[in-house]
């Protein structure tokens, strides 16, 4: 039996994909907030879950979205923190009032 392709396993996608995962931070959640996770970027959204307090999260990517007024300040910038989840910025200590990560695609 001949073998006419070999699939290769790994390589570029891999290693970009594991230098993407090392990169991600983990932010902390206002103090005191127990923090609604909405299911797209804006408020109209349905909630999927709720943080609780001191709750600390990872953003993959960032996007635009409603506009939300939070213990940070007012961003339109919403969190990726998971795969369809998502919560506003104004409610996370990133050290910045603009993006941190990529923008969502």
């Amino acid at each position: 039996m001949s073998v006419d392709r070999v699939e290769e396993t790994g390589g570029v996608e891999h290693a970009e994909a594991l230098t993407a995962a090392a990169s991600v931070r983990y932010y902390s959640i206002a103090p005191g907030v127990r923090l609604n996770v909405r299911s797209g970027p804006g408020t109209s959204y349905s909630i999927v879950r709720v943080l609780p307090e001191g709750a600390k999260v990872p953003i993959y990517c960032q996007t635009p979205g409603t506009s939300v007024t939070g213990p940070y300040g007012t961003s339109n910038i919403w969190d990726n923190i998971s795969n369809s989840q998502y919560i506003s910025d104004a409610y996370v200590l990133t050290g910045s009032d603009g993006y941190v990560a990529d923008r969502c695609s």
